[in-house]
Order: C-alpha cells, then sequence, then structure tokens
C-alpha cells in the first residue's frame, strides 16, 4: 500500500510470527480514536513501559478489566487465532501496527515490547464482544448487474477500511488492536472500497436527473462512473414502473415519472403509493412504506426468543410481514405511542416515533398531489394487490422441490428465518429486501397471486416466460 494512502511505509508485518497454517491474531497499534488526528514527537515517546502507572491504574479500575479473564480463555478457545504474547508464545514480542494518528511509525516503540501474555483493553467497554470473535465483515448494498435489483451482501472489507477501523474504537489514548486474520489474507484485501454508486441500485440516482432536465442522462459524467450495466439495469426498471418515456433517442419523465421523484424515496416505494388510490388502500400504504423506511422497529433478545414469539402471536398475519408491522403500527397509534407497551411487545419506541414523522411528511406530499386518502378498512386484499402491482420486479415462486426461484433472474432464493412466513411456503410472493448471507435470502415478504403479477406488467413477464423456456 502506498504511503500516499495512509498507510504506514515499509515493514506492516514480521514473517513468520504464527503457528504452522498462519491463523495468527494481528497486532495493531492505535492511537486515540475518539477526537482528532495528533502529531507526536519521536523525543516524545515513553522508552521505558508501554503502560505509564497512571494509565495502569486506570485501566485496572475500569469495570471491564475482571472479564479479561474470561476474554483471554475464549479467545485461546479458538480454533482460527492462536494469541501471540500468550502462554504459546510467550517469548514473541508480537506484531504491532500504527493507526489511529498521521504519524504511524512513531507509536510503534510505545507497543513494541508488550507484556507476555497480557491483553491490553482500552478505556470503550461496548469494544468488547465475549461471545464471538469475528473478522469484522460489512453489508454493503450491491446487486447483479443484469436483475437491477438492491441485495446485502455480506463482504470483506479493504485495506483502508481495515486501517481506518483501528481508530473508531472511542479510545482517548493508545491503544492495541487485535486482527483475526493472517498478512496473507490481508494482502487478498482489496486497496479501495468500491464507491456505493458503482454497486447500488442506479434507479433513484437516474430519476432524480432526470427530474432535474439533466439532458442525457445515459452519458453523464459522474465522479465515479458506473458500469454501463447498472445504468441498462436503472433504466429498464424505470421503465417498467412507466416513469420513462422515450423520445428522439432522449429520456425524460412521464407524469407519473416527475410525481414518483417528488417523493424522498425509493421509485418502487413511490410508485406503489401512487398507485394506492386506485385500490383504496393509501392510509395502509403510507403506513407499510413508512415502515419500510427506517430501521426495524422489531427487536429480538435471543435469551428471550419464547417470550418474543408468544407476544407477537397477536399480531402475526398469514399474508405476510408488511400486514404483520401494519397490524404493529395501528395497535402502537391506537395506544397513543405508549412506551411501556413498546417495550412489553418488543418493540422499538423511538423507531415507531421515526415511522410516525415519515409517514406525516410522505401524507402532505399526497395531499399536495391531491391524492385522495382512502382507506382499505380492514381490507388486507386490496393492500396486498397494490404492493403486487408496484413489487412485481422482486417477486419469487415455489417449486416443485420447495424452494423458491425469483421470477426475474431465476436465482434460488429462501425465506429469511425473521419473516413470519419462514414455516410457510406460499405460491408466490414478492419480497422488499435480499440479503447474502450463507445463502440468498428474501426479506419483507408479502403473499399475492401470480394473476395479480401478470396483470401489473403482463409484457415484462411473457418475455420473462419465453425466454425461460428458450
Amino acid at each position: 500500500m502506498p504511503e500516499e494512502a495512509g498507510f504506514p511505509p515499509a515493514k506492516r508485518f514480521r514473517p513468520g510470527c504464527g503457528p504452522p497454517g498462519g491463523r495468527v491474531v494481528m497486532l495493531l497499534t492505535a492511537g486515540g480514536g475518539g477526537g482528532g488526528r495528533r502529531q507526536q514527537s519521536a523525543q516524545a515517546q515513553p522508552a521505558a513501559s508501554p503502560y505509564p502507572e497512571a494509565v495502569e491504574r486506570q485501566r485496572r479500575s475500569l469495570p471491564i478489566f475482571p472479564a479479561r479473564g474470561q476474554l483471554l480463555a475464549q479467545l485461546r478457545n479458538l480454533d482460527s487465532a492462536v494469541l501471540i504474547g500468550g502462554p504459546c508464545f510467550s517469548g514473541h514480542p508480537g506484531v504491532p501496527h500504527g493507526a489511529g494518528g498521521d504519524s504511524h511509525e512513531q507509536d510503534l516503540p510505545r507497543h513494541r515490547k508488550a507484556p507476555p501474555g497480557r491483553l491490553p483493553l482500552h478505556a470503550h467497554p461496548s469494544s468488547l464482544r465475549l461471545p464471538a470473535l469475528r473478522p469484522a465483515a460489512p453489508r454493503l448494498p450491491g446487486g447483479p448487474e443484469d436483475s437491477g435489483l438492491e441485495v446485502l451482501a455480506v463482504q470483506r472489507v479493504s485495506k483502508t477500511q481495515a486501517w481506518q477501523r483501528t481508530g473508531r474504537a472511542g479510545r482517548e489514548d493508545s491503544g492495541v488492536c487485535y486482527r483475526l486474520y493472517t498478512e496473507d489474507e490481508f494482502e487478498k484485501f482489496e486497496k479501495m472500497t468500491v464507491p456505493e454508486i458503482q454497486r447500488c441500485n442506479l434507479a433513484s440516482v437516474l430519476l432524480q436527473l432526470l427530474a432535474m432536465r439533466v439532458p442525457d442522462v445515459l452519458t453523464f459524467d459522474f465522479m465515479s462512473k458506473p458500469s454501463p450495466d447498472h445504468i441498462r439495469a436503472a433504466v429498464a426498471q424505470l421503465d417498467l414502473l412507466g416513469a420513462l418515456e422515450h423520445k428522439d433517442d432522449q429520456l425524460s419523465l412521464t407524469p407519473v415519472g416527475r410525481k414518483m421523484a417528488a417523493f424522498p424515496l425509493e421509485p418502487r416505494f413511490a410508485k406503489t403509493i401512487l398507485l394506492s388510490p386506485k385500490f383504496h388502500c393509501t392510509e395502509e400504504i403510507l403506513t407499510i412504506v413508512s415502515l419500510l423506511s427506517v430501521d426495524s422497529v422489531l427487536y429480538n433478545p435471543s435469551s428471550r426468543r419464547d417470550e418474543v414469539q408468544a407476544v407477537r402471536k397477536k399480531f402475526v398475519s398469514s399474508e405476510g410481514d408488511h400486514i404483520t408491522l401494519l397490524n404493529i403500527y395501528r395497535t402502537f397509534r391506537s395506544l397513543g405511542g405508549n412506551k411501556d407497551w413498546c417495550r412489553d411487545n418488543f418493540v422499538n419506541s423511538k423507531n415507531m416515533t421515526l415511522v410516525a414523522e415519515v409517514r406525516a411528511q410522505l401524507r402532505d406530499i399526497c395531499l399536495k398531489m391531491s391524492m385522495p386518502m382512502v382507506s382499505s378498512r380492514g381490507d388486507v386484499e386490496s393492500v396486498r394487490r397494490c404492493l403486487a402491482h408496484s413489487l412485481f420486479m422482486s417477486a419469487a415462486e415455489l417449486q416443485p422441490d420447495g424452494s423458491y426461484v425469483t421470477t426475474d433472474t431465476r436465482q434460488p432464493v429462501a425465506i429469511h428465518p425473521s419473516s413470519v412466513l419462514f414455516h410457510c411456503r406460499p405460491a408466490c410472493v414478492v419480497y422488499t429486501e435480499l440479503l447474502h448471507t450463507s445463502k440468498c435470502y428474501m426479506r419483507g415478504l408479502c403473499v399475492v397471486d401470480a394473476d395479480w403479477l401478470y396483470e401489473a406488467a403482463p409484457d415484462y413477464f411473457r418475455r420473462k416466460l419465453r425466454a425461460a423456456r428458450d
């Protein structure tokens, strides 16, 4: 990694520092991570103990210090990690890495001689995770280039992220970061993180560009230009939603597209709201879209799993997750946003309050467009039909062997365990999100009829059917 990228020059790793097979815990020194960057002169570094007496007293006074022995025991029991400097390698000084400041090399003398068998802990208790230790692997939005869908996929961090994360532990002084991967694994990481615009669904971006009357969005000069496949997929998605019209080899917005651009939402959710008056369920759709626009309003503590399932039974709907969330919100509103009710039913009261604010904003936009505010009054089928007509590109159908494949790309998918339909096998569903972990999971499901999907876009499904036969 070049010096100008912010990485220390020359030797970052010490070769031959681990057991056979290369499974080691990489030691990484990290400067203050909570405040601004600081320059420290080489003369100012203490040459004696890496733990000054005052710092050592402060460290031992932390409430987290008694858990040190338990953490050490769990580290030693891990099959994929060996603590350098512990009993197995008591004579090894460790492999220090500078980070958390502008001068990496200046921090090395303070931490090169870490006491054998000692695990330095910094002053942020939330950074300790006893039950399991795993290398960081974020879920980043991305998607197959030929689908136009956006998924959450677990990916490796880049080298830039790995170095940057050493200073994000909330420390107020220098500390030590333990990396649970080897030098060989680190060298396999990408140099830089792929910009989000190159891995996410571009439908919203193109919709806003067209709303601003950019003359040619297909050749727009992005700072990090997305691939042509991603741009074509976004254009195809907007076209299917009825937002685009083609005139003289130029793209422009239809009246529906201009209304969609007025909502601060993904185009498919904006189209859902615009279709809701047709199915007489505007109030219900506004609630569902608002619930999908914030972080999850439900929390599921693993230690109280049975209690959570018993409490949720009174809200669960056999029609899917969207109707279940709608039932929860209705009860929340009927009780005036009671926080005690939220706590007893494992509902995040802050997120539910945010849902109400988002819903009010979306409702104001609808009123400015003179949309009728109608309600289905308990008719769940009309809500499901509306979702089917707007989310038809995110549909999956049941196969004879009990599995699911998407109707768009014929990709094998499964129902996520958190869904209320996890133990069910409906013939056809629409979903709001794909999550890649050990397999590809669908989240946010709603049971629909295949006929409703065909009504929404007959030409689209005829093409898909013809392609499947070929």
